[in-house]
């Protein structure tokens, strides 16, 4: 099932953190779909520690669609399975 967060009219760093409260919340097996202004570049870093994996593919001139989806075959470090 997708879930679906359009953060185009947000200014910074409001995007960033809506993103991540929706992967928060996000049900096992999930994937969540982003509607972005610009390529959120700061956001991949955030992903890749938590363990998610993205597609980013331009939607016309001024906006970006971002597919986001945990990683099964990666789990997460302990420490960061302890602050979740």
């Amino acid at each position: 099932m997708d879930h679906t967060l359009d953060v185009s009219g947000l200014e910074p760093p409001e995007p960033l953190e809506r993103i991540l409260d929706a992967l928060d919340a996000l049900p096992s097996g999930a994937r969540l779909r982003v509607r972005h202004r610009r390529e959120p570049f700061p956001l991949y870093a955030f992903l890749r520690q938590l363990g998610f994996q993205w597609r980013t593919q331009r939607a016309g001139d001024a906006a970006f669609d971002i597919l986001i989806w945990q990683d099964a075959r990666q789990p997460l470090p302990d420490a960061d399975r302890d602050a979740c």
